[in-house]
């Protein structure tokens, strides 16, 4: 009667296996390790670093647990791992002093990190342990400001550079530009021009608002250009998004297993470092942007240029990366990386690798009026990063460039595969200020842990002494099914790669509550069926089936409750409802099917059975039924 087709058993079978298999990583702990990173977008790590560190390591007499070059797709890095902290901090110091000469102007980032002691065979399964939170691994929390001030003034000068660009090409004649505030102001000397300048405008500027402006004595026709409130606030959120972008590209080289980068409110984001204790290194990393210009050289310049060349008024002189070679730039740039929409590495007409550039309208703009009486001349593309600006390329301008146009002579594919990476990363799109600062010490982490997992198994402990008590065998198959849902999820959390906080943990238990709870009504289920009379295996029929609907309905309630918060809810509460969720759909699981397949697997094939070892079934006298 109560018995499961084979398939069912295999089923559950699959889930264990699961479990131990993706829980099972969390418990091999972590070894103390060294990153080394690129702390110039202009140097890449290659596997020879792997190399060089190795040799560091064995000249200093220094014992490692392997070396390892890993690539994320946009940057390479090598990590060597150690047997104990002492010998990590002694590696951190050679490799310093090994790999940058020169301490004024590192050219590796050198950091402290941890890698997981995890078998390589169970990585290969991707099975990895649960990222730890800044609560209980320690580390640094940023709250950072957005400056929306130099986002709003830089859109507006790009407006009244776009404004100007427009009537020149359309050969409008005006009276002056001039910016007043977030205002852009155009005069001209007839109304009849007026119009047609703002019918331009209006066909060609869809997110701006057209005011006429007449003096008293209507000898001025000016026109008055503003943001619509709309496209202000796109330019504030648009700013905040690209410099969350920006800092996400960046702050690997922290060696961050798992950084939080998040917005706050409309003007604030929120920066996580897990695991990073040098305050100062993160500030560095974090504050660290690429900025990317596009320059003209300086044609009154003639000659070749060395450290005694007189530099121009309105110049600037720059080094080449390739060669060291000196190159005299105008300061005003072409275009910058805020017109560059995409860049991918491809190859010239000759088959030689090339990067292929694309802008924006204004950008396209800019390019073609400056290149249309310039071919033949050369312009740099100069990367600007830690105030220090850097010549990537100088190539000769072969055509009027526009909106779409190629950087030739790159040398190798490698080269141009990482200049079309700069070019995407972008810069940040307005500065900021850290106004909150907060370090957690590795120490009280490890006592958060600790505390979250005794109030776990203490909590565990207790529950199942009182099940087994009170419902004997049937408390025992209950506590099974609880350990199983127990194992489910946390191997759902380390498939998921997810990071458990001190919240997610209380999730846990609350999980756990839950559980124990459909455990309760099916067990009591079968009591009241006894109690009425029923055979014991159709009250164990019975049972589950009837307290099926009723796990399912309360289950369902509590998932759409935690829905509402995944979907609403930010940082803390979204980690919550994560595990919330997860923990629900795993008690079903655990608390239903997993139970009754106990249940049957040891009753099941009973075709006489007599009595259940369910605890003491309380029938009602005949005093109290009257």
């Amino acid at each position: 009667m109560n018995r499961y087709p084979l398939w069912k058993y295999l089923l559950i079978v699959i889930a264990l296996v699961f479990g131990v298999l993706y829980t099972a990583p969390n418990f091999f702990g972590e070894s103390p390790a060294v990153q080394i990173s690129s702390a110039k977008s202009t140097v890449k790590i290659d596997e020879s670093m792997k190399a060089r560190v190795e040799k560091a390591l064995q000249q200093s007499g220094l014992k490692d647990n392997g070396v390892f070059f890993d690539f994320n797709g946009m940057q390479g890095s090598v990590r060597a791992r150690f047997a104990d902290t002492d010998t990590q901090f002694k590696a951190k110091d050679i490799l310093e002093k090994t790999l940058n000469p020169d301490a004024t102007d590192p050219t590796y980032t050198v950091a402290f990190n941890l890698l997981p002691n995890t078998p390589k065979w169970l990585q290969s399964l991707n099975a990895l342990p649960m990222y730890l939170g800044l609560d209980l691994r320690g580390g640094v929390h940023f709250l950072m400001q957005v400056d929306t001030k130099a986002v709003l003034t830089k859109r507006v000068q790009g407006l009244q550079s776009s404004v100007r660009s427009v009537l020149r090409e359309k050969d409008i004649r005006h009276a002056g530009i001039s910016r007043d505030g977030d205002n852009i102001s155009v005069k001209f000397r007839d109304a009849e021009t007026r119009s047609a300048a703002k019918a331009v405008l209006a066909s060609q500027m869809t997110d701006v608002n057209l005011t006429d402006v007449a003096s008293a004595d209507n000898t001025e026709f000016n026109v008055t250009i503003s943001l619509k409130p709309e496209a202000l606030q796109a330019v504030v959120t648009e700013g905040v998004k690209q410099n969350i972008t920006a800092l996400s590209k960046r702050v690997n080289e922290l060696g961050v297993a798992e950084p939080i980068i998040q917005q706050q409110g409309p003007d604030r984001i929120v920066v996580q470092l897990p695991g990073v204790q040098d305050v100062a290194r993160a500030k560095e990393i974090i504050g660290r942007t690429a900025t990317l210009e596009v320059r003209l050289l300086d044609d009154s310049v003639i000659g070749p240029v060395d450290a005694n060349t007189p530099v121009p008024y309105g110049s600037e002189m720059f080094k080449g990366n390739r060669g060291g070679e000196l190159l005299i730039l105008t300061k005003d740039p072409v275009v910058t990386g805020d017109y560059i929409t995409g860049a991918t590495a491809s190859f010239d007409h000759n088959q030689q690798p090339a990067v292929g550039v694309d802008l924006n309208g204004d950008g396209g703009r800019k390019m073609r009026e400056a290149t249309r009486s310039r071919i033949g001349k050369r312009m740099a593309i100069v990367l600007f990063e830690k105030d220090k600006g850097e010549v990537l390329i100088a190539p000769t301008i072969n055509d009027e460039l526009g909106s779409r146009f190629q950087i030739t002579g790159m040398g190798t594919a490698a080269a141009s595969a990482d200049l079309a990476l700069l070019l995407r990363a972008g810069s940040l799109a307005a500065p900021m200020e850290i106004i909150e600062e907060r370090t957690i010490g590795p120490q009280l982490g490890v006592e958060n842990i600790k505390q979250g997992r005794n109030s776990t198994l203490y909590g565990f402990a207790a529950i199942s002494i009182f099940m087994v008590i009170y419902y004997m065998l049937f408390g025992f198959f209950s506590v099974l099914a609880l350990s199983v849902n127990l194992l489910l999820l946390v191997a759902l959390l380390s498939l998921l790669q997810a990071t458990l906080t001190l919240p997610g943990i209380a999730a846990i238990a609350l999980a756990l509550g839950m559980a124990i709870d459909s455990n309760v009504l099916i067990n009591e289920r079968i009591r009241e069926e006894l109690r009425a009379g029923r055979s014991p295996q159709k009250a164990i029929e019975e049972g589950f089936g009837h307290a099926w609907a009723t796990i399912l309905d309360s289950n369902v309630t509590t998932l759409i409750v935690g829905l509402a918060l995944l979907i609403f809810g930010s940082g803390a509460i979204r980690g919550f409802a994560v595990v919330h969720c997860l923990g629900i759909l795993t008690s079903i699981f655990s608390s239903v099917f997993v139970s009754r397949g106990v249940v049957n697997l040891w009753y099941g094939r009973q075709k006489k059975l007599t009595s259940l070892s369910i605890g003491q079934i309380w029938k009602p006298t005949d005093d109290a039924a009257k």
